[in-house]
């Protein structure tokens, strides 16, 4: 089936009904990695633990473990740190060994302590494998299948909802919202073609990643020309260097900023918001629906 053709009326996953278009859903990310760049990452397992638990009573919907800087270079630079030994390659990339050892103790408590999905944030299939066996439910790979390819399978046999993000090395375009597009759509097909369900493929333009800070604010005004995809869009602006620029303000000083790209995403057309600060964004994603969607009182 043509991705262009597909509409995703609702996901199920681990027990909840994810219904696009009702309301929007908040995803609060766990970075298990000593090099966040959004200053927030946590390498001991309890602290992961509670920060998730504390994630899902301030109203997040999906919880999203990582274990791998997803930092590129060029946002290192932005930040006045090394990274990385080229532009466009990965700031901290690790062995699968190595992510798996970070992200499974947390997805295997974390499953037992909360209801809500979990999401395991990562490109590897051999990551992506051991994280759903500990609990995870979700797949958000990061490379949208052109880093490995089998993750696609690995969604298909779990039967578990996938999230492809655009990203590419370098900043070039020939029309740039076009090309990401086209990305996107490829990324939706090929994992159709690996078995996974089109109701389980989630889209994420990817904020900040092989773009640039014009880019970025574009990709926001313009959001709403990807939902003819037919697919749920998620969209991940919390902290990022393009607030950073904007407002002249380190990571930790990026929650207002944060707060307008999360009611512009969602005013127009995203359907999950990847966030940092759970409790605030799910105050502005509240208040943004009840004027986009409607307010019952």
């Amino acid at each position: 089936m043509p991705a262009n053709l597909y509409r995703s009326p609702a996901t199920v996953c681990r027990g909840t009904r994810f219904e696009w278009g009702r309301r929007t859903y908040i995803m609060g990310v766990i970075n298990v990695t000593p090099n966040s760049f959004s200053g927030d990452g946590v390498m001991d397992v309890d602290a992961a633990v509670a920060q998730g638990m504390r994630f899902a009573a301030e109203g997040a919907d999906i919880l999203d473990v990582g274990g791998e800087s997803t930092r590129p270079p060029s946002t290192a630079r932005v930040e006045g740190l090394r990274f990385g030994k080229r532009y466009g390659q990965q700031a901290g990339a690790i062995s699968a060994e190595e992510e798996a050892s970070r992200v499974v103790p947390v997805i295997e408590r974390l499953a037992k302590e909360v209801s809500v999905p979990i999401s395991v944030d990562t490109y590897k299939a051999e990551v992506a494998r051991r994280a759903l066996a500990a609990g995870a439910s979700v797949i958000n790979d990061v490379w949208g299948l052109k880093a490995d390819p089998g993750v696609a399978e690995v969604a298909a046999e779990a039967r578990a909802p996938l999230i492809l993000m655009h990203n590419q090395h370098g900043t070039q375009y020939v029309d740039f919202l076009r090309d990401v597009r086209s990305s996107l759509e490829r990324s939706a097909v090929q994992a159709m073609e690996a078995g996974v369900a089109p109701e389980r493929i989630i889209l994420d333009p990817g904020f900040g990643f092989g773009k640039t800070p014009q880019h970025n604010l574009e990709l926001l005004r313009r959001l709403r020309e990807l939902k003819t995809l037919g697919y749920p869009l998620l969209v991940g602006t919390s902290r990022k260097s393009t607030i950073g620029l904007v407002l002249g303000l380190p990571a930790e000083e990026r929650v207002e900023g944060t707060a307008a790209t999360v009611a512009v995403s969602i005013t127009n057309g995203a359907d999950i918001v990847r966030v940092h600060d759970v409790k605030a964004m799910a105050r502005v994603a509240k208040m943004t629906d009840a004027i986009v969607r409607g307010w019952a009182g």
